[in-house]
């Protein structure tokens, strides 16, 4: 079977991600390896862990000796890069852990996956190219956007937290590894996602948890910062695309089209908790409180994706009423 390494399977991303490849790609083993902090949850992944073609390993990226073993006994031929510390008010307050993971983790990945590739090659077989490393980072490496403008692949880098300058140097890594030994990479860098199986720290879930509790939302400052919002089986599918048909030392953005601001989301949640969970007499709208703005905002981050679109042929399927209805609904379960 061809083998492929996810990081970071137990988390948001790449716990959809898992369970939409190993539905698609019967012939695929997919083996997953992600230490489960507090962001990675192994119910995520429910669905698909006694799939033939499914293995957890419980480790961290960075444990060098771990993904050695794990290269050398699953015989891995291609890898999806997700493991990443990824909430940016965590990087504020503690950013050490953001470089270690993101940064040292993704060189570690990157020089294993390099070293047993050169001794081990893989012979290359009709719709399966090998030995190809795909790091998924984020739309933040850019920096921010004023009113008008998206992030081209050519956008330069501007990284304003400490969690997007760890996402930039990782990225920078795996660049290199392209440029100086012929590394086999694709990078993808994606908009704000959203949907099943998000942390609760997120925006979107915090909305949906608070307005439950009757508690208050917090939007930050006056709520007009913007994302660029991706629907999350939208962003896996794009992933599926460039590691299969991606060329190798390209950049691919994978974004929405769904530019909202964080007022928009948060009263058109409310909207919806509103029909779909009514409070007698009163509306969700009410719970809504600004507390004070989070340190270096940036204004507004939107994706160009004409690249992914024209040269593989990606569209996202959902428009932003569609996926935040999937997404409300699958929060009641299980908020309920």
């Amino acid at each position: 079977m061809k083998s492929i390494l996810v990081t970071g399977g137990a988390g948001f991303i790449g716990s959809n991600l898992i369970e939409y490849l190993v539905k698609k790609y019967p012939d695929y083993n997919i083996v997953n390896i992600d230490l489960l902090t507090y962001a990675g949850n192994s119910e995520n992944l429910k669905a698909v862990e006694k799939a033939p073609n499914y293995t957890f390993v419980h480790g961290d990226i960075c444990d060098r000796d771990l993904i050695e073993r794990v290269f050398h006994h699953y015989y891995i031929h291609g890898v999806i890069h997700l493991a990443a510390e990824s909430h940016v008010d965590n990087s504020i307050d503690g950013p050490e852990i953001f470089i270690k993971t993101n940064v040292k983790g993704t060189f570690t990945l990157l020089d294993v996956a390099y070293k047993y590739w050169m001794e081990k090659p893989f012979v290359y077989k009709k719709g399966f190219e090998a030995n190809k490393f795909l790091h998924v980072s984020t739309d933040e490496v850019y920096g921010s956007l004023g009113e008008t403008g998206l992030f081209t692949e050519k956008t330069p880098y501007a990284p304003n937290s400490p969690y997007s300058a760890s996402k930039a140097g990782s990225d920078m890594i795996v660049r290199s590894y392209h440029h100086t030994y012929g590394m086999n990479t694709v990078i993808t860098n994606c908009s704000n996602n959203y949907g099943p199986k998000q942390h609760d720290e997120k925006l979107i879930p915090t909305v949906i948890r608070k307005a439950l509790a009757g508690e208050n939302i917090p939007v930050y400052g006056d709520g007009t910062n913007i994302r660029d919002w991706l629907y999350v089986l939208d962003h896996c599918k794009g992933i599926d695309l460039a590691f299969h048909n991606g060329k190798s030392g390209e950049v691919y953005n994978i974004g929405g089209e769904n530019e909202q601001n964080n007022n928009y989301i948060v009263t058109k949640i409310c909207e919806l908790l509103d029909n779909l969970v009514p409070q007698k007499g009163k509306t969700y709208k009410n719970q809504i409180t600004y507390v004070a703005d989070r340190a270096g905002h940036d204004y507004r981050y939107a994706i160009d994706a004409t690249k992914i679109e024209n040269e593989l042929g990606w569209k996202a399927d959902e428009n932003f009423d569609s996926g935040i209805l999937k997404t409300v609904k699958w929060y009641l379960e299980k908020y309920k």
